[in-house]
């Protein structure tokens, strides 16, 4: 088993290339305005022409116009995009593209129901509730996500190098996501805190 990884809300060229050089998977660019790691598309075009091949430029959006999502897309190169708002399963399908779709989990959320009403989804991206949108850093209850959940999982939510591999051997997902947890500030990442998660994944792969 090998866990996918994705570094989400980079906003500086140093620290994608960090990411890259880590082994991450995926750089994800948040183009949701009153998130303290949003980069305009013309920002986000100039860092993904950083990126090598075969590792995805993940585009999140939150209640975006249509239009800008669309404006967007034609100006970076996303491979998937991620929406972490209240968007349903129409307005996700409008874009003809990969996505995924985020849910913010909470006592009475019936994640299979949530999954099911997305089957065109290639993940279902779990974090924490908070106020707003984001998990704001924090964990989950990880015991809230059924068994019998369909397709494939990415856990976010407050993890780091430290908690990582406890997340991977409880939760079995397929990919992690890691934003907070490899910061030294908002949108500023550390090289080191990068490579102590990336290095905790693999370590945790290698014992399941």
């Amino acid at each position: 088993m090998r866990t996918r990884i994705k570094i989400c809300g980079l906003t500086q060229e140093g620290d994608v290339d960090a990411a890259v050089a880590a082994g991450a998977d995926a750089i994800g660019f948040v183009f949701y305005p009153p998130s303290p790691r949003y980069v305009t598309p013309e920002r986000a075009a100039k860092l993904a022409r950083r990126i090598p091949p075969f590792v995805d430029v993940v585009g999140l959006f939150v209640n975006a116009d249509p239009a800008e999502v669309v404006a967007t897309c034609a100006g970076v190169p996303l491979t998937l995009l991620q929406f972490h708002g209240d968007e349903d399963g129409a307005y996700c399908r409008q874009f003809s593209r990969p996505y995924l779709r985020a849910a913010r989990v909470r006592p009475g959320l019936d994640l299979v129901e949530f999954a099911g009403s997305f089957p065109e989804a290639r993940g279902l991206l779990l974090d924490a509730f908070v106020e707003g949108y984001g998990g704001g850093g924090h964990v989950f209850d990880w015991t809230l996500i059924p068994p019998a959940l369909p397709g494939y999982l990415i856990l976010s939510g407050g993890l780091n190098a430290d908690n990582v591999a406890a997340a991977i051997e409880r939760v079995r997902p397929d990919a992690v996501d890691v934003s907070s947890g490899v910061e030294s500030g908002k949108g500023i990442k550390d090289h080191a805190k990068i490579a102590a998660f990336v290095a905790a994944v693999r370590k945790a792969d290698d014992k399941l």
